[in-house]
């Protein structure tokens, strides 16, 4: 036996020196990768990812038997030797045997790829640098090549160890979440001044008219549940009908958002005086006689009577809610919003009919009432604008650019100031004698809302109004990125063809190169070998703006989006129309006729998930590289981690191939 092996090693190395004149000349038909993986508190591998030129054969690093007379080997340092635990090595799961007739020798080895792993004994609060080199052996045809490759890596700490870092997925919003939004800005609503005097009148009728204060208390609770079934049942019905992304869809669509600004001019100058809004009196009339009947019947159409007369007031508020909870990418979010809004409303109807004595302790309907309208139409023209600035990005009409937003918001806002000083006085405005603390410290928070937005014309990040005002790159002047642009991070894609669809009309912000089209992007991450960093955004995704102002504009984050990522901005509300041959019909049958629905439905269905911003990443085969769904998270240290978590994860792919 000995004899024999010994004869294999003798015409082994006859054929070694015969190849290696050979291979020293061109380039090694191999590459090696090294880094370290904790795996628990003493316990780290040491990762050798091998990548093998076709046709190449690499011998194990371990025998299999006595009869593996030839390996590779690792070979450390004195300084690292001494961590090499005794445990056997591991290697990948793709070791093969093969047999070579010429010298009459099994091998054990792999093709295509290998991975080894070397067991060490290291403290995890240690921090420890490996050094050594890896001695391999392969079989290529006839012919036998070899090489040796130093490395040194660290092996940090395990509280330091990025890939010890675990980022958890986004929290998912839940139906008691919006359900809880929802009654908050029915609480909101219940002080607007249309529904406000309404209260007393209504739960005094039901306690002297309708047998007695139990059966008054009973029909009460009755019509608070009517009110809550009347906002309610409608959003879940438009959602069983039409599909989960129906009143997602009807939110970002550029006619409902100038239908809102319309509504919303047209309540303010109601507000103002000039003239008052009310629905058709067919409407109310009608209700209102079938609200005269006894039983439940006439209980309903009570309820239905004060949301139809309230309409001018909650009316605005509800589209408000309805076009936030649409946006939230979840189909329970509108329905348990809008039960929520239901709730919030009729609330006050549940207390005041437990507890009667509270009516006295209502403030009285008088001027006071009046200022309140007037405020709310100064806010109102505020988010009209919102309204037709999403319009106007959608359009890129370009007519409402970030400056011409945020001067109008500071005359607005200014306006509103000198009117709580009493200083402008409106048609229905009582005489203003005195300035009460209310009315002061009011106007003081006018005149500095005024203020704070008064640098955004010169191109201030005003962080806490992202999510409002139109983005930077529709600033004609931005003094903040003249002074910092020989600073500013921008993605190498010279090696790429640049990007085109779009690129006119849209830019990504702080300098950063992105691709707004799928197929665009791709290419470039192939030719660039870079992963791609997906954003699912909109123009009037508000937390899309707050995520960049407040995570993206960080220098730690810009600088890795920037060098390490291929960046794709997909905007879900793009109304341009697909090429008529590009057009098609998804999963669900519904027609996919602009790049908007195309964006959307290629988030649904590669990722289950239509709510923005949502940032996710793969390789350019569109491997996904992380299933978290990562959305709006205003903490910094957590997207790094993740970003570095993705580079690395791709990094690891790629040498293992």
């Amino acid at each position: 036996m000995a004899s024999a092996r010994l004869l294999k090693c003798i015409l082994f190395i006859i054929f070694l020196t015969a190849t290696q004149s050979v291979f020293a000349q061109n380039n090694s038909p191999l590459h090696l990768n090294f880094s370290t993986e904790r795996k628990n508190d003493s316990l780290v591998y040491l990762v050798v990812k091998a990548t093998l030129q076709k046709g190449l054969f690499l011998f194990s690093a371990k025998p299999q038997n006595t009869d593996d007379a030839f390996i590779s080997q690792l070979n450390l340092d004195s300084n690292s030797s001494k961590y090499l635990s005794d445990t056997s090595i591991r290697e990948s799961s793709n070791l093969v045997l093969i047999k070579d007739d010429k010298t009459s020798s099994s091998f054990h080895g792999f093709f295509d790829s290998a991975q080894l792993r070397y067991p060490l004994k290291i403290k995890k609060d240690d921090s420890i640098i490996i050094k050594g080199s890896f001695a391999w052996l392969g079989k290529q045809s006839d012919e036998f090549p070899s090489g040796e490759e130093k490395f040194e890596v660290t092996v940090a700490p395990e509280k330091a160890s990025i890939s010890n870092v675990v980022v958890p997925a986004q929290k998912p919003k839940t139906w008691v979440g919006f359900f809880w939004i929802g009654m908050l800005a029915g609480l909101i609503a219940v002080f607007m001044p249309c529904l406000y005097p309404l209260f007393p009148v209504t739960v005094n009728y039901f306690m002297h008219h309708y047998g007695g204060h139990r059966q008054g208390l009973k029909n009460a609770l009755l019509y608070s549940l009517f009110i809550i079934l009347i906002y309610g049942v409608p959003a879940t019905l438009l959602t069983l009908i039409f599909g989960d992304t129906t009143l997602y869809k009807i939110s970002v669509n550029p006619i409902t958002n100038l239908f809102f600004f319309a509504i919303f001019i047209a309540f303010a100058l109601s507000f103002f005086g000039l003239f008052e809004i009310t629905l058709p009196s067919s409407w109310s009339t009608q209700t209102d006689k079938m609200a005269s009947r006894k039983g439940y019947l006439g209980i309903f159409f009570m309820a239905l009577t004060l949301v139809i007369v309230s309409f001018s007031c909650t009316g605005i508020v509800a589209g408000q809610l309805l076009s936030y909870l649409s946006s939230e990418g979840l189909s329970a979010g509108p329905i348990a919003g809008m039960f929520g809004f239901g709730t919030g409303i009729a609330l006050p109807f549940t207390l005041l009919a437990l507890f009667p004595s509270l009516i006295h302790s209502m403030p009285k309907s008088g001027g006071w009432l009046n200022t309140v309208k007037v405020t709310f139409a100064f806010i109102e023209l505020g988010l009209a604008l919102k309204f037709l600035s999403n319009v106007d990005l959608i359009y890129h009409w370009r007519l409402l650019d970030r400056e011409v937003f945020i001067g109008l918001w500071i005359v607005i806002a200014v306006l509103l100031g000198f009117y709580l000083l009493g200083k402008l006085k409106f048609y229905h405005d009582s005489e203003v004698k005195n300035i009460n603390m209310m009315r002061l410290f009011s106007a003081i928070a006018a005149f500095a809302f005024a203020l704070y937005m008064l640098p955004g014309m010169w191109g201030a990040p005003l962080k806490a109004l992202s999510a409002w005002i139109p983005p930077e790159y529709t600033q004609d002047f931005n003094l903040s990125n003249t002074q910092s642009s020989n600073n500013t991070v921008i993605n190498d894609v010279n090696a790429a063809t640049p990007p085109k669809k779009f690129a006119d009309k849209i830019a990504a912000p702080y300098g950063l190169k992105a691709y707004f089209d799928l197929d665009e992007g791709i290419a470039a991450a192939k030719v660039l070998h870079k992963p791609v960093m997906l954003d699912f955004t909109g123009y009037s995704c508000a937390n899309c703006r707050k995520m960049e102002a407040e995570v993206w504009s960080d220098p730690e984050v810009l600088k890795r989006i920037s060098g390490n990522f291929v960046l794709i901005s997909l905007y879900v509300d793009e109304p341009t129309e697909l090429p008529s041959d590009e057009q098609y019909k998804n999963a669900k049958g519904e027609d996919i006729t602009d790049y908007g629905e195309k964006n959307l439905d290629y988030e649904i269905s590669k990722f289950g998930f239509n709510a923005q911003p949502l940032y996710m990443f793969m390789d350019a085969d569109q491997n996904v590289l992380s299933n978290v769904k990562y959305g709006y998270d205003p903490d910094v240290d957590k997207f790094i981690h993740h970003l570095d978590e993705v580079k690395a994860k791709f990094e690891s792919n790629s040498s293992g191939r």
